[in-house]
């Protein structure tokens, strides 16, 4: 299956850093005109094929600023990435009430405020492709995570409605759940090696995701093969949500490979 994406204008919110630049990268890599939005970018920190506008998405004015930015540059918006996110930790009776908003401003509200202005130019257009990061979270949440988990699971909902509103247009609206790709955000990698394996075990594939893989699915769903699926939430965990406590087969094969 051939994914042309070729002149595509994608935007990329979050996309300074961590699995935005990759994702913006990849759709660059594949001929799109891609526009990474972010709080500030390093040099270079978007690769040389992107186009960078600095955007606060929590800030109204900043994300409509940055729209208009990217459609007197390019024309048009045909994919939204809302890709942006932050983690709050912390149990309910520990959380105070600015994390909270924080993270629901940050993971929902920036969602809410970046589709809302690209879908009036999605509307003109009578297509366009809007994808949002959600999280395994939203479905199977853990101890310390009620700000993130909430906020994720409003992602969701939130997608579907849009789906709806903005089907009519033909414009598609899809979340997706990734697993554990180790960031700066997450700290994974940097772990003890019991406590890697402790989440790893969670895991059918039992590895940790790369944000290539992430990529993968939404250059599928930003892509003309996916025309037909909106208004759902893509699990691309590694298994995450397939079994409670995957078995750990590969103890098994690795014990089955020593014998003579």
């Amino acid at each position: 299956m051939h994914l042309d994406l070729t002149n595509r204008v994608v935007v990329v919110t979050g996309a300074g850093r961590g699995i935005g630049r990759t994702v913006a990268a990849r759709f660059a890599a594949e001929g799109a005109r891609v526009v990474a939005l972010d709080l500030a970018f390093e040099a270079g920190a978007a690769g040389g094929d992107v186009d960078q506008v600095e955007c606060d998405v929590v800030d109204p004015g900043s994300v409509r600023d940055a729209v208009d930015t990217v459609v007197q540059r390019h024309g048009t918006i045909d994919v939204l990435v809302n890709n942006a996110g932050i983690n709050v930790e912390g149990q309910v009776a520990d959380l105070t009430w600015e994390q909270w908003r924080r993270c629901m401003d940050v993971n929902a509200g920036g969602v809410f405020l970046v589709s809302q202005a690209v879908a009036e130019v999605m509307k003109r257009a009578r297509r366009g492709r809007i994808v949002n990061a959600a999280s395994f979270a939203a479905i199977v949440p853990s101890v310390g995570s009620a700000a993130y988990a909430a906020s994720k699971a409003a992602v969701v909902q939130f997608t579907r409605v849009l789906a709806s509103e903005l089907g009519p247009w033909g414009i598609t609206v899809n979340a997706y759940a990734p697993g554990m790709v180790p960031t700066a955000m997450n700290g994974f990698a940097e772990m003890e090696p019991a406590a890697q394996d402790r989440l790893l075990d969670t895991l059918s594939l039992r590895r940790w995701q790369s944000a290539d893989d992430v990529a993968d699915l939404l250059l599928f769903l930003a892509s003309d093969a996916a025309s037909y699926i909106t208004g759902t939430l893509v699990d691309v965990s590694g298994g995450k949500l397939a079994t409670q406590i995957p078995s750990r087969a590969h103890e098994a094969a690795a014990a089955a490979a020593q014998q003579p």
